[in-house]
């Protein structure tokens, strides 16, 4: 199930979900960061036992927002894919074809290495460093940059609710001041919870959960 919450960041309503992802109203546009395409595989590949249905969940995820929201554009605020050439690029280019309706924007990130035709090929406009759309500016890497309100990823953020006795670890949106920082949209990432602490605050999620911390 689809739970949101809904906040106006710069004067746009965004709307943040318990599937890791964020709907920018005016624009229709979903919002992701490092859905990792190919890391499983990769795992594999070097002999790590993993299971094969890690990128089926995460694109059906995927399917659920685009359906819920109606979405024209999926943005995609870099490492949409991992390392290379392996199976579930094959998997994610059929995917693909079911939605040739749907615009796909992704901005480069640091795992995000194969060759461009790759992208045009598959109907996917690659921006090198950065896409401005204001009021935003949607980079990979978190930057703070002067009279710019940032959206990126990268980071794979995570928050500890709780106390000293009992607590739990969780994926969360970061955001600031002048900068969103989204977590993972794949399940398959580790949190850090270290990283972005003062200035910032979480709004955290479960499956069936997403609040403000």
């Amino acid at each position: 199930m689809i739970e949101v919450l809904e906040k106006k960041i710069e004067n746009e309503i965004l709307i943040f979900t318990n599937l890791r992802a964020v709907f920018w109203k005016r624009e229709n546009a979903l919002i992701i960061s490092d859905l990792h395409v190919g890391k499983a595989a990769h795992f594999r590949k070097n002999g790590i036992a993993m299971p094969t249905d890690i990128l089926q969940k995460d694109l059906e995820n995927l399917e659920k927002l685009l359906d819920f929201f109606d979405v024209h554009h999926l943005l995609i605020v870099g490492d949409l894919f991992h390392a290379g050439k392996n199976s579930e690029l094959y998997i994610f280019c059929e995917w693909r074809k079911q939605f040739s309706h749907l615009k796909i924007t992704l901005i480069k990130g640091n795992h995000d290495r194969i060759k461009k035709e790759f992208y045009c090929d598959n109907c996917i406009d690659l921006i090198e460093n950065k896409l401005e759309i204001p009021p935003f500016t949607f980079i990979h890497e978190p930057k703070i940059q002067e009279e710019q309100f940032t959206i990126s990823g990268h980071i794979h953020p995570g928050v500890i609710v709780g106390n000293r006795k009992e607590s739990v670890k969780m994926p969360c949106f970061s955001y600031s001041k002048n900068q969103l920082i989204l977590p993972a949209f794949s399940e398959f990432t580790g949190l850090d919870t270290k990283t972005l602490k003062r200035n910032f605050k979480a709004i955290a999620f479960t499956k069936g959960l997403i609040f403000e911390v």
